[in-house]
């Protein structure tokens, strides 16, 4: 029997991770890069594997889609704001969220267990932050929760803000630092300092409100 042609190619490390439906789609994301890639025949069996281990998938046969030269020691994955062709989250996932009240107010985040709902961090209120600096804590500390309990799920966020700031290892706010915010300002510098010396497998995709609902991190205050 023909062995299936892949129809769907997951990639967990290259310029974005993420599942494509074509080669050519994929090649984009890993030639010239160190990736690790490979193809499925169904769109199922492509958002399952993208949520586990590449290793449990990637085995030393080579194959035109798993090419030994792209194979690399580093772990780093960039944020992905978009998951194409995802119908439904991927599961087991950690979704992070924050809320401020006011701009600059009273700011917490946190990060719970997507499929359940179960909080895992908490952190706040910090006193004159904002939203968007919420979101990128949590999103590092996030990446930092799973890496440290070794668990490969994915990390969802509602913020493309939050997540091009992680993927740029900045907090790129414009807000005024004072004497107030001081332990805010030193929270963000901890994260950055996080993301510049650490690297992780995790892909962060953005939260698709419109088709789910809220993100279950949301506070609940809208």
């Amino acid at each position: 029997m023909a062995k299936q042609k892949a129809k769907f190619y997951v990639v967990w490390q290259g310029r974005e991770a993420g599942i494509y439906d074509s080669w050519a789609a994929c090649e984009a994301q890993v030639k010239g890069v160190a990736a690790k890639y490979k193809g499925f025949a169904t769109l199922a069996e492509a958002q399952q594997a993208l949520a586990a281990n590449p290793e449990d998938y990637i085995t030393s046969k080579s194959t035109p889609l798993q090419n030994s030269r792209h194979l690399a020691a580093s772990d780093t994955t960039s944020a992905q704001p978009t998951l194409p062709l995802q119908s439904s989250p991927i599961l087991p996932a950690l979704a992070v969220d924050a809320a401020c009240s006011g701009n600059p107010g009273l700011m917490e985040f946190r990060g719970v267990i997507a499929d359940i709902g179960t909080q895992v961090f908490h952190r706040g209120p910090y006193v004159d932050g904002t939203n968007n600096i919420g979101e990128f804590l949590a999103i590092v500390l996030g990446l930092a929760y799973l890496k440290i309990n070794n668990l490969p799920w994915a990390l969802y966020s509602d913020s493309k803000t939050a997540i091009s700031w992680v993927r740029q290892k900045q907090c790129k706010t414009k807000l005024e630092w004072n004497a107030k915010n001081q332990d805010l300002l030193l929270a963000v510098r901890a994260a950055e300092k996080w993301l510049h010396e650490n690297t992780w497998t995790t892909p962060i995709y953005k939260w698709d409100t419109e088709h789910w609902g809220e993100i279950p991190a949301d506070f609940g205050r809208k």
